[in-house]
């Protein structure tokens, strides 16, 4: 009988870039079909009508990011102790107060969106008759973020449904885009089409995460009414700061957008808007690795190897500068060619903003391991300090660069905030790892 050789145990980096290889596998997908249902859009509006809709959208985000909770964080906060307990009542309160918080979210986002598109349309420089369109877009804002059965998915392990999740949403909105483009419709259906990808993508998660729930015995006797934060310490605190963690991350994107629209018009941000989904669907892949990073940094973290942490993080910063200037090199000589190919003639414009893009996401991918590496030493009080004030530091100097530079301006002060976010990544890590080390030496010595 042949003896089989013991397989050998994977080290913490094969361990990251094989989960965020099968990561990649769902959003190769979506980032395919997302370029598609945009060149259907660009194509088809033109550069002038597809800016007023990338407006519309980025003003929709925007407030969805605002008054969105991270809702999937207090599910997995506070519902992952009551889950492995087998406390049927607690888990179902966590998930009461998560869906409270989703239908806050909801409500008070798609208030604001509505308002907003009213009282804003022309600062916002949309068209005359626009706002009502944009008003009923701002619907989509209560469906853009299933929170509540991403937090669910996260915890059963259920990873190759959430990767489906941006694929479903994108090819919605590309065959609704077809059959606009094939019908010559204006703009309105276009916004249609866009806002059923935010409703189909709200419905598929959520109707897995019910047969989930149903599946493991946790709806049995569920009530949507009955207590939600008794008994939780700290979980409005808690909530309340992710919300404010992911507004300043996610909503960062979208109020570029909206500010270069706002000075230069809707041409400049149809050119910013193209230009960045390039940049960040070519770094998609490397930024992959984080969310893989994450429990590989906190077991180390755990066992007390901050050695090992700093080894891992260096060998994915390697890894991602490699990436870093294999984008670059793409983009400084086939960026126009990509753009006009995929977008049309009257895009290869947006090739001088999308260099500036491609080298921001650059410097982020190869100073990726940095902020998970402060999550994972109980610092991420010092990464949000760091961003704050990146963010506050950027939009100082943003629309003066705007105004005097244009698009040249906005890519510059965004390749600066990049590297400055790095450097204070890097800086404040170096700090903790510092203190964790004069920690051990104290404990040693006693």
């Amino acid at each position: 009988m042949t003896a089989v050789a013991p397989t050998a145990p994977q080290t913490p980096i094969r361990r990251v870039l094989a989960n965020a290889g099968q990561l990649l596998s769902g959003r190769a997908v979506n980032a395919v079909v997302g370029l598609a249902y945009i060149a259907l859009t660009a194509r088809s509006l033109g550069k002038e009508t597809m800016g007023v809709l990338v407006i519309i959208n980025a003003f929709a985000q925007f407030l969805g990011d605002v008054a969105h909770f991270e809702s999937w964080q207090t599910v997995i906060a506070y519902g992952t102790k009551p889950l492995a307990d087998k406390d049927l009542p607690r888990f179902q309160q966590v998930l009461r107060l998560s869906l409270l918080l989703d239908l806050i979210s909801s409500v008070v986002g798609v208030a604001l969106g509505v308002l907003g598109a009213w009282l804003f349309w022309e600062a916002l420089r949309w068209p005359p008759g626009m706002s009502g369109y944009g008003a009923l877009y701002a619907l989509s804002i209560g469906v853009m973020t299933p929170a509540t059965g991403v937090g669910l998915l996260r915890l059963f392990d259920r990873f190759r449904y959430l990767a489906a999740e941006q694929a479903v949403s994108s090819f919605v909105r590309m065959i609704g885009c077809a059959i606009c483009a094939l019908a010559h419709a204006p703009i309105q259906y276009f916004l249609l089409a866009w806002a059923a990808g935010a409703f189909a993508s709200f419905f598929y998660i959520a109707a897995v995460a019910v047969r989930d729930l149903r599946a493991r015995g946790l709806l049995s006797g569920f009530r949507p009414w009955g207590p939600t934060s008794r008994g939780l310490p700290g979980v409005w605190r808690f909530a309340l700061s992710t919300n404010f963690s992911g507004t300043l991350e996610v909503g960062f994107t979208h109020v570029l957008t909206m500010a270069v629209g706002a000075i230069l018009g809707p041409v400049q941000a149809a050119y910013w808007r193209i230009g960045k989904q390039v940049a960040d669907g070519m770094a998609k892949p490397a930024r992959l690795m984080v969310p893989a990073l994450y429990p590989e940094l906190a077991k180390l973290r755990a066992a007390g190897g901050q050695r090992a942490m700093t080894r891992l993080a260096i060998q994915i910063a390697l890894i991602g500068g490699a990436a870093a200037g294999v984008l670059l090199m793409v983009s400084l000589l086939a960026g126009r060619w990509i753009l006009e190919t995929v977008m049309g003639q009257a895009f290869g414009a947006a090739a001088g903003v999308m260099n500036w893009q491609v080298a921001a996401a650059a410097i982020g991918v190869m100073t990726l391991p940095l902020e998970p590496m402060l999550v994972s030493m109980r610092a991420a009080g010092a990464a949000l300090i760091v961003r704050l004030v990146v963010v506050i530091a950027y939009f100082a100097a943003l629309f003066p660069l705007i105004r005097t530079f244009g698009l040249a301006g906005a890519g510059a002060a965004l390749v600066a905030s990049a590297l400055a976010l790095g450097l204070g990544m890097y800086f404040m890590a170096r700090l903790r790892l510092a203190r964790l080390a004069a920690d051990e030496g104290l404990a040693a010595a006693d």
